[in-house]
């Protein structure tokens, strides 16, 4: 299997981006990897590494597409950027799957433009994946789309229950609105629209609205919201970390000693790997005609290699293909 990196992508690269490409390469030896950018670059960078060569190539771009840059700079003044051309050889059947921790429009704008909409996709939605008490739901929309349709929810959810069949294992993913309330009739209009669309849906196990408070207890799988409400979630969440070690986590820790300070550390380190985006890779584009993975900003080594790990299992359970025939089959 070979996977496209955009080895250019994220606050860290490349440096973060060939550490992770190497400690992937050593976990899966079925893998190959082509790495997008900067040649002399990427060369420097892998030379302090000990990797199957044979397993790992170079494709050298010319530019690279800016955090902050606009979409539209990608699409038709950076061409040769190392996102876009990450892009193009999955489009060119050179690489099965692409990751990037860079420019997050950038990646929409040109797997959209390139790749495709799977056929029965209206629009495409980020899904990222959520700590719980006893499971790991998917969240999507997370950003792509801050105005949608109840369609479009619909799609969502669907596309969200095969995502959990094929990463969680789940035979029938619990899949919840979500909303302001447990009632049908409360919520926006897009909410109350989208409820009676998944409730005479028969493909999906829809249980009904879901509130904020629900996240993070596990009650369902699929969580489906619109990219505007989705993104705030995800934000938040994120938060978290940073705040439980700062308001309880190290004041407890300054007062105690001994084995009940280690006991504390331990149970914080389990809370932290459970909140950190490193643990769950990167966020896939679903809808796009290709296994597409977007990977945070402040992505480590760790995030590199897990991201490509989820692109991995995408790709060998023919997630894009499994969309399009149950659209197909179902709407």
């Amino acid at each position: 299997m070979i996977i496209a990196l955009d080895a250019m992508g994220g606050d860290f690269a490349p440096a973060a981006t060939v550490q992770g490409a190497v400690q992937a390469l050593a976990k899966y030896d079925d893998l190959e990897l082509v790495l997008t950018g900067d040649e002399q670059r990427l060369r420097t960078e892998l030379a302090a590494y000990d990797y199957p060569r044979e397993r790992l190539t170079i494709e050298p771009t010319g530019s690279i597409v800016a955090m902050g840059e606009s979409p539209t700079v990608a699409l038709k003044e950076k061409k040769d950027s190392s996102i876009t051309r990450a892009v193009e050889l999955v489009k060119a059947g050179q690489a099965q799957a692409l990751v990037s921790a860079g420019n997050t429009g950038a990646q929409m704008a040109t797997s959209l433009l390139i790749l495709g909409r799977i056929r029965g996709v209206s629009r495409p939605g980020i899904g990222s994946f959520f700590p719980a008490t006893d499971c790991t739901p998917l969240i999507l929309d997370v950003g792509a789309n801050a105005d949608l349709k109840p369609q479009n929810l619909l799609e969502f959810a669907i596309m969200g229950d095969l995502v959990q069949r094929i990463t969680q294992k789940i035979t029938s993913p619990r899949v919840g609105l979500l909303s302001i309330g447990e009632e049908p009739s409360k919520g926006n209009e897009l909410t109350v629209a989208a409820h009676q669309l998944l409730s005479a849906f028969a493909g999906i196990n829809f249980v009904g609205n879901i509130e904020g408070g629900d996240i993070l207890r596990g009650t369902v799988d699929v969580i489906v919201c619109d990219g505007f409400v989705g993104n705030v979630v995800l934000k938040l969440v994120e938060s978290i970390k940073g705040y439980v070690h700062g308001k309880i986590f190290a004041p407890m820790v300054a007062g105690l000693s001994g084995s009940s300070g280690e006991e504390l550390q331990r149970v914080f380190t389990e809370v932290s790997r459970d909140l950190s985006y490193e643990e769950y890779g990167g966020a896939p584009l679903l809808g796009v005609n290709g296994v597409s993975i977007i990977t945070h900003g402040a992505a480590t080594p760790r995030a590199i290699r897990n991201s490509i790990r989820e692109a991995r299992l995408l790709v060998k359970e023919n997630l894009v293909t499994r969309i399009a025939e149950t659209l197909d089959m179902e709407i």
